[in-house]
């Protein structure tokens, strides 16, 4: 069973999933970056790339959104008399058109959100697709019986546009019992919306918002709720409130999960939640046998270093691995959550020599990783002895939401050290005296330096002021980070 806690304030929404009393998945939207996945604007093409059989629209964000021609509505279209080609991007749509997309893909880094013009609306039970005639079911609906018994009572309740019905419906898997009265109050939710939105369209300027998804406490009750969900606890009585008629109108089935927290301790302290968000902020995460995994994200790819430690249990070093690898699946199964990391993924496991262990654990990772509701391949080990997984990608890291480059490093991870920093400012001193004649030469530096400048590097320091026949000074600055100096002619 879980439990699902909402932490509210006007500037941010925290969501935590628990899971047998150990927090499984954070989520938070904070009010200035809420999430575009969803999002319906009116937009306008500002460039078509040819080239790349895709086109840049402004939506009236900061930078341009991503269009490729697969995320056309009818891009499966053949070319006339040209065999099996399909039409490009340049013939479907041009420079300066208006285009009502859908955000499919959050802005992650530089790059800008990636659209449909596909439209979809998602209710509790059904996605809408007015633009389509097709009855979808959700592959978790595993029964073919079940499926063609939904479809055919889909069909019914649907009907066709020459009645005035018709239009796209994708089942979702709660819809699995649904009655046709609730699969009926979906189907006009999202016939109702899809009006507005169109209705909005004909009045307003390309790069007008014109239908905003759900907020991340909605979602919980639409999305994150489940058969396995216990309770669902929140701290703000306004929300509360809010969270209840929405759930009556569109989630009833949520609405007796709905708890409002009165503790005067803050809610996530129940589960010690600020803790683990600090720890899953970290490169190491320890391992209860003594092993622990080195976690780091960079542009391309993440990669997982799985390390025994000080993990000396087992009777012989086989063992020792096997056991810290089987602990380290499931370990970096939950941080894939819990950091919502995406993309190219690159495990290192501890090199086990018998494959009964490799097939072991790699069966442990998959079990574990079967929990997981974003979708996961795993390829299985390389010659290498590496697992390459991906996982989708559909919004920024908890480090890319919570953090920043350091200031220091820039993002590189290391700074140089003092003794480097002396070296650079000798030579800095050597060719400035090639170029100037001061009466004297000011080095402004950290403590650090010139702290090893006056101890361990004095030798070379007086060498120097005595090759170029001028005075050296040295002043400490606190504000200055290791690898920052200035050198002041006098």
């Amino acid at each position: 069973m879980q439990d699902i806690l909402i932490n509210w304030a006007p500037q941010e929404t925290r969501v935590a999933i628990v899971e047998n009393g150990a927090v499984q998945e954070l989520h938070i939207e904070r009010a200035l970056e809420r999430g575009l996945v969803g999002n319906i604007y009116l937009g306008k093409v500002a460039r078509v790339l040819p080239g790349m059989q895709s086109a840049f629209i402004d939506i009236g964000l900061e930078r341009a959104a991503f269009l490729h021609v697969a995320d056309l509505v009818g891009h499966s279209r053949f070319e006339p008399g040209n065999g099996h080609a399909p039409v490009p991007i340049e013939r479907q749509v041009f420079e300066g058109q208006s285009l009502m997309v859908q955000v499919i893909k959050d802005p992650i880094g530089t790059k800008g959100a990636r659209l449909s013009t596909q439209i979809s609306i998602a209710g509790r039970l059904l996605v809408h697709l007015p633009q389509d005639d097709h009855i979808g079911i959700s592959q978790k609906i595993g029964s073919h019986e079940l499926r063609e018994q939904l479809r055919q009572r889909m069909q019914a309740l649907v009907g066709t546009r020459e009645s005035g019905g018709g239009g796209g419906f994708i089942l979702r898997t709660n819809a699995e019992d649904a009655t046709d009265a609730e699969l009926a109050d979906d189907i006009a939710y999202g016939r109702k919306t899809w009006a507005a939105i169109r209705e909005r369209a004909f009045s307003v300027p390309p790069g007008t918002l014109l239908h905003q998804d759900l907020n991340l406490a909605e979602r919980v009750l639409r999305d994150l709720s489940n058969e396995q969900t216990a309770a669902i606890r929140i701290d703000s009585r306004l929300q509360f409130d809010h969270l209840q008629a929405f759930g009556e109108q569109f989630t009833p089935g949520s609405v007796q999960k709905l708890e409002l927290y009165k503790g005067e301790r803050p809610i996530f302290d129940l589960y010690n939640i600020d803790a683990e968000v600090e720890r899953a902020l970290a490169r190491r995460v320890d391992l209860k046998s003594g092993g622990y995994l080195i976690i780091d994200q960079t542009e391309a790819l993440t990669t997982i270093d799985v390390n025994t430690g000080g993990f000396v249990g087992a009777r012989n070093f086989d063992d020792t691995i096997f056991k810290t690898n089987l602990e380290a699946a499931g370990a970096i199964a939950r941080q894939l959550r819990l950091r919502n990391l995406g993309g190219i993924i690159i495990v290192d496991f501890i090199d086990m020599a018998r494959d009964e262990h490799q097939g072991a654990v790699l069966a442990e990772f998959r079990k574990q990783l079967s929990r997981d509701r974003t979708k996961t391949t795993v390829s299985g080990f390389t010659q290498l002895g590496l697992v390459e997984m991906t996982r989708k990608r559909t919004r920024e890291s908890l480090a890319h939401m919570l953090c920043e480059p350091c200031p220091t490093c820039g993002g590189r991870g290391q700074v140089k050290t003092a003794r480097s920093v002396c070296y650079d400012v000798l030579r800095e001193i050597l060719r400035e005296a090639r170029q100037f004649n001061p009466k004297e030469f000011r080095v402004v530096a950290s403590a650090a330096v010139v702290e090893m400048l006056l101890d361990e590097e004095s030798p070379h320091l007086a060498g120097l002021s005595e090759f170029i026949g001028k005075p050296i000074s040295l002043s400490a600055e606190p504000t200055m980070n290791p690898e920052q100096y200035d050198i002041v002619l006098l």
